[in-house]
């Protein structure tokens, strides 16, 4: 593909101008898979230090608004995982990249990732111009921009530039400027000379491998080559991924008959073979929800009920799915400060007789000293949690995905019921086979988010029919 098959339209608004002492007061983030805006995500972040009064004039953002903002400490797990397998492309992009890595290292975490500069791409492109700001950008090419010098307005107009780059200049050009813009190297010394060209142009997934038996990194693509490729530019660069590129010896793939299939396989060939180096995808064993007791006299009112292999029939009264204490706790600590909650009916501050600190700086409702009932605070939480609940499954029982390459010639059959994966076949009688005797449920988490991801990419429904029980 001429622009990398995944990335992420980045802007940040800041304190200042130094990533290593500013820091970062707004961001947006814009995921792209494929030509398709996939996810969205924008916030005010407390910067923990005032906004000068200069840039406060200039981009609009104040004291006031951050003040209840998140930290980047609790946005992190949630930039990080949008960022996960994508280029990061921004204008001037080792500012906003600057800012993210420093604000990584700040909570004592390594962040590394490859960069398309948007400024080196106009100044490629477009080299009669000789201005390649975003201000001279949506002059020159009339793109609307609502929120001029606020993260997501600037985001969408670096949307605007890709899209527009993508339509108006050949596939080949384009990707000769996105390699001048990137600095693209060559593929691992380590690797065999011929291996990269015979990766195919197809969807699946492709297997790392050094000097063991055991894979090093496995991942998955619509377009393998294109992917791999991805991965080996950054062999030349510090960090994690150079790392990894520099340590392929060897290079395996598995092609699918599509998309669905490539991230179910991904995640059973994770689970089975766990690469040291995929962060995501792990095994599962410790997920869990949250569970609210309510009218309960005694904190916390909060329980974690582990939920993987279960059925998510028998779930009652459970909020979110989780994979770590510190996931659920910075949830719950935003809807504290959202709407009043105690944080010692939440279990975050130790019980004790009088009012907790955060209803002695009016941030609590005050269950903790009388003001409210606890059967008002528990409702305000229920209510609150409602958002994170896990979506009701759309159908009225189990439902099959059909996937079919041309390529390989072959149609596989994907059965799901209530977020869970049943099992994959390639033939109609094998499916008639698992829908008639089939597995139960169990839940995992990463296969629940890649369907929900997929089933909302335009045209996936298409896919999906309903099972009709006889």
């Amino acid at each position: 593909m001429s622009l990398p098959e995944t990335f992420v339209l980045l802007d940040v608004e800041t304190t200042g101008a130094n990533p290593v002492h500013d820091r970062v007061t707004e961001i947006a983030m814009l995921r792209v898979e494929r030509g398709v805006v996939v996810e969205r995500f924008e916030s005010l972040v407390n910067p923990e230090r005032p906004i000068p009064a200069l840039i406060q004039r200039l981009i609009g953002i104040t004291d006031a608004m951050v003040a209840a903002a998140p930290t980047f400490a609790t946005l992190a797990p949630r930039v990080r995982a949008l960022l996960d397998g994508a280029v990061l492309v921004a204008h001037n992009a080792r500012f906003d990249y600057g800012f993210i890595h420093n604000e990584f290292a700040r909570i004592g975490e390594a962040f590394d990732a490859p960069v398309l500069c948007t400024v080196k791409l106009s100044r490629a492109l477009y080299p009669e111009h000789h201005r390649h700001g975003l201000d001279a950008l949506i002059a020159r090419h009339g793109f609307a921009c609502d929120a001029r010098h606020r993260a997501m307005g600037d985001a969408e107009v670096l949307w605007q530039f890709t899209q527009l780059v993508g339509a108006q200049f050949p596939p080949e050009a384009l990707a000769r400027a996105c390699a001048r813009a990137m600095k693209q190297p060559a593929a691992p010394p380590g690797l065999p000379v011929g291996v990269v060209e015979g990766v195919p142009d197809a969807t699946g997934v492709y297997l790392f491998f050094g000097d063991g038996e055991l894979p090093i990194y496995i991942g998955k693509s619509v377009s393998l080559r294109a992917r791999v490729m991805e991965h080996f530019a950054a062999a030349t660069r510090k960090g994690k991924e150079a790392e990894l590129a520099r340590e392929v010896r060897r290079l395996e793939w598995i092609e699918t008959a599509g998309e669905l299939g490539a991230l179910l396989l991904e995640s059973e060939l994770v689970k089975a073979r766990r690469p040291l180096r995929n962060r995501q995808l792990r095994a599962s064993e410790g997920v869990f929800a949250l569970r609210v007791t309510p009218r309960r006299r005694s904190a916390p009112v909060i329980a974690r009920v582990p939920i993987a292999g279960t059925d998510p029939a028998e779930w009652e009264d459970l909020h979110g799915t989780f994979r770590t204490r510190k996931e659920a706790d910075s949830l719950l600590r935003e809807l504290a400060h959202l709407y009043q909650l105690c944080p010692r009916r939440l279990g975050f501050e130790p019980g004790g007789k009088g009012a907790c600190l955060a209803h002695q700086i009016r941030r609590c409702a005050g269950v903790c000293a009388g003001k409210e009932s606890p059967e008002a605070h528990d409702a305000r939480l229920i209510g609150a949690l409602e958002a994170v609940r896990l979506k009701d499954w759309p159908w009225p029982g189990a439902m099959v995905v059909t996937e079919h390459s041309e390529h390989l010639d072959r149609t596989d059959y994907h059965l799901f019921d209530r977020w869970c994966h049943l099992g994959s076949v390639d033939s109609a009688e094998a499916l008639a086979a698992l829908q008639a005797d089939p597995p139960p449920c169990r839940f995992d988490l990463d296969v629940c988010r890649m369907l929900q991801r997929w089933l909302s990419t335009e045209g996936n429904l298409a896919r999906v029919a309903p099972v009709v029980s006889g």
